[in-house]
């Protein structure tokens, strides 16, 4: 627990060790409310290209159902994200796949 400038900076370090910005999700948390979102920025250089790699706000979303406590509907997504992941055959080019964000979105909407 940290104040934000500082927790930004540590969680854009630690990005780099589960694979980068792209994977890696973040919330927010106050004593009246919460926020969640993915920790890279906007990427005005790919947007409209369908190149985005969806997964950290996927799993931003994954954080604010388990703060909601609706784990059985967070636990959904994030094995299917894993799973995608995990067997590589789309992943989108910050991964080193070939994969269209949206091609990765229906992988993980098929595994749903």
């Amino acid at each position: 627990v940290m104040p934000n400038l500082y927790g930004d900076i540590l969680s854009d370090m630690c990005a780099g060790l589960v694979g980068g910005l792209g994977l890696t999700p973040s919330g927010n948390m106050g004593l009246n409310g919460a926020l969640f979102e993915s920790v890279h920025g906007t990427a005005p250089d790919i947007a409209g290209k369908d190149l985005a790699n969806p997964t950290a706000l996927l799993l931003s979303a994954v954080m604010m159902l388990r703060h909601m406590e609706l784990n059985e509907h967070a636990d959904k997504i994030q094995h299917a994200c894993f799973e995608v992941l995990k067997e590589g055959k789309h992943l989108t080019g910050d991964l080193g796949g070939k994969a269209k964000c949206s091609e990765f979105t229906n992988e993980i909407c098929a595994k749903l």
